[in-house]
């Protein structure tokens, strides 16, 4: 090449450089939120603990492969999820092998977090990913390095004819020496503080780009991994990657023009930090929501109730989309209008459910809410 265009070519690559006087602010910043999150889980009960690092490991799941252009089902997700760790979410979503394998992927990277990252282990990642060889409609090599036989591995955008190149990943011939670089590095003690060390590792094996495809998604797993070291905690309560996606846009911007910069990578480090602050600030309302379940199933955990209604009683905790009809119910409980409206009736009865004072062409529903998320008549414990 006549002239360095990319991160990799510089002399000294891999050895990043930062300011580290102005990223000890925000540093501090983050270990002081984590810790406030996992003191907010200390007193929690196992349920709590439980379906907090649920609901944010199916964000994690879903935002991560969303950023890729991959929509997954969140119920699918949840359920694959829930069977892993042996959490009881009712019934439970049909799942495949491709939402399989991500959850298999993010699971590995932050309960394992303590095991050596191998290329063998990484190689089961991608397998995973790529259940069938294909990505799309397009044979790929699955669970190995890339070859280029193709050509340089480049990451564009746009449309046929008109396509920018944005990345050009090093070529295949050094993916061997390249990633054992990394992955030795990974593992070992290393001067830098843990959440930085997370925020180098996504942008070093993102840049290294050692797969045909997937590299993002499992860019992020290793920053899950490398954050779960730092926290010294198998369990997540906050999803970087529903950060990232909410703030798309920034993260290929800051990333594009780090990999096209010197080995000084404060403003990747910058925005890297301030993600992740704001991801464990928006595990605030999951933690919340948490809460409300447990308190409300603790105010109602002896009324007698059939299947159905608890299920539906669940999604309603969950954030139910929309107003609760009768024939939403009978919808999603496969079941009559007339056994729906027994159901809701009976809830009515009991005072966990009453009519909502909204106007519309038929009769909706809402939860009772009641001071302290008690049942009439009932102490909370």
């Amino acid at each position: 090449m006549a002239h360095r265009r990319y991160i990799w070519e510089t002399t000294d690559w891999p050895q990043f450089t930062y300011d580290a006087a102005l990223l000890a602010k925000p540093t501090a910043a983050v270990a002081l939120a984590q810790g406030r999150l996992h003191g907010r889980l200390m007193h929690a009960d196992g349920d709590t603990q439980e379906r907090t690092g649920l609901e944010a490991l199916t964000a994690d799941v879903v935002q991560s492969s969303a950023i890729e252009g991959e929509l997954l089902d969140a119920a699918s997700v949840r359920s694959s999820i829930a069977r892993r760790l042996g959490v009881d979410v009712g019934a439970a979503a049909p799942t495949d092998r491709r939402v399989d394998g991500v959850v298999e992927m993010i699971l590995d990277a932050t309960r394992h977090h303590d095991r050596p990252m191998t290329r063998e282990r990484l190689f089961g990642w991608h397998a995973g990913l790529f259940p069938t060889g294909y990505s799309g409609i397009s044979r790929i090599t699955v669970g190995a390095w890339r070859t280029d036989e193709t050509g340089p591995m480049e990451v564009i955008s746009g449309p046929y004819g008109r396509q920018r190149v944005h990345f050009e990943a090093p070529p295949a011939s050094r993916l061997d020496d390249d990633m054992h670089q990394f992955l030795t590095w990974l593992d070992a003690e290393t001067p830098e503080p843990p959440v930085l060390k997370a925020g180098l590792a996504h942008l070093w094996f993102v840049t290294i780009h050692p797969f045909d495809d997937g590299n993002g998604r499992i860019a992020r797993a290793i920053g899950d991994l490398a954050l779960a070291r730092s926290e010294h905690s198998p369990r997540r309560f906050y999803s970087l990657s529903a950060q990232i996606q909410r703030d798309r846009k920034n993260y290929y911007t800051i990333l594009e023009r780090t990999q096209r910069g010197d080995l000084d990578v404060t403003g990747w480090l910058l925005w890297f930090l301030d993600a992740l602050h704001q991801s464990i600030s928006s595990a605030d309302g999951i933690i919340d929501a948490a809460l409300a379940r447990a308190h409300f199933w603790r105010a109602w955990h002896t009324a007698a109730m059939n299947p159905r209604q608890i299920e539906m009683l669940n999604r309603i905790l969950d954030g139910f989309d929309g107003k609760l009809t009768t024939r939403k119910w009978a919808i999603i409980t496969k079941t009559s209008q007339a056994s729906a409206l027994r159901d809701i009736n009976e809830l009515v009865d009991l005072g966990v459910l009453r009519r909502s004072d909204s106007n519309g062409r038929s009769t909706s529903y809402e939860l009772n809410i009641i001071e302290g998320n008690t049942a009439p008549g009932r102490d909370t414990p």
